[in-house]
């Protein structure tokens, strides 16, 4: 008896510690993560392609813009100080607003299913893809910034990085409800992409990304108000103005939590509802 009761002990003590709901979630994001992001290694084309579109679109857009709003409407700075967190907020849409395309390819291979079968968190999986498309947009900003430096963009590291964290937060967000479309456009792939292009263009016209709104009509600047992806951008263009403690900065943090809170919600009960 006292053998069996040693054993049992034993074995207690060598068994693996439980892990935290907590815990167990973080490592199923980080495995979701790393799978997603293999795949984009293992596809140099599609990566060099990602670095170097902004690049070319900063280097044809940019000058005309600087041409057009001049140094006076910036306070005697470059337009890059401007235009270059737009740029950024737009690669963030695109990006993580792909989710759910990847989804619909896994879907038809059969390789969502094997992924659903696994004992991962529902949101994990939302979380760690989301973080997959919204990863290269940190390798875009450090390089887009660096090579804007000599053309006349002051470089904040802190405001930069914070900005990051910003678009990381409104990235998972965005890319949870392009997931949640993935699943509710299943077997119907112009629908997703029907509502993906018809929603987010308009999104980044009416939140000034690319020209400013005060030139615009009333009708456009009280659209733009009700806008989250207004606010995302203010905040991006004030942290990249140099400055970090303003309202402006604030208002686009919390957009960029209530996005994020609401996508992950709507893109957990979707999955749920799938299954």
């Amino acid at each position: 008896m006292s053998t069996v009761t040693e054993l049992s002990d034993t074995t207690a003590s060598t068994a693996p510690p439980t892990r935290s709901a907590a815990a167990k979630w973080v490592h199923d994001t980080r495995a979701v993560f790393v799978r997603e992001f293999l795949l984009i290694l293992r596809d140099p084309f599609t990566l060099i392609f990602s670095l170097l579109q902004p690049l070319v679109f900063l280097g044809l857009f940019g000058p005309l813009l600087d041409g057009m709003m001049g140094g006076a409407d910036l306070g005697g700075g470059s337009a890059l100080q401007w235009f270059l967190p737009g740029v950024l907020v737009m690669i963030a849409i695109f990006g993580t607003g792909m989710v759910g395309g990847n989804l619909l390819y896994e879907l038809m291979t059969g390789a969502y299913e094997r992924i659903l079968a696994t004992p991962l968190y529902r949101s994990s999986i939302l979380v760690g893809r989301a973080l997959k498309e919204f990863a290269p947009l940190v390798v875009q900003a450090l390089l887009i910034t660096v090579v804007a430096i000599p053309f006349g963009l002051a470089f904040y590291p802190l405001h930069v990085l914070v900005g990051l964290m910003i678009l990381g937060v409104f990235g998972v967000g965005l890319g949870s409800l392009s997931y949640a479309l993935g699943l509710a456009s299943k077997d119907r792939e112009w629908v997703f992409w029907g509502v993906q292009q018809s929603v987010i263009f308009p999104l980044l016209l009416l939140s000034g990304m690319m020209l400013p709104l005060e030139a615009g009509p009333g009708w456009m600047q009280a659209i733009s108000k009700v806008n989250p992806l207004t606010y995302i951008v203010d905040a991006e263009r004030t942290l990249f103005s140099g400055t970090l403690w303003d309202s402006t900065v604030a208002w686009g943090a919390v957009a960029a939590v209530a996005t994020c809170v609401i996508g992950v919600w709507v893109g957990i009960r979707r999955v749920n509802r799938t299954i």
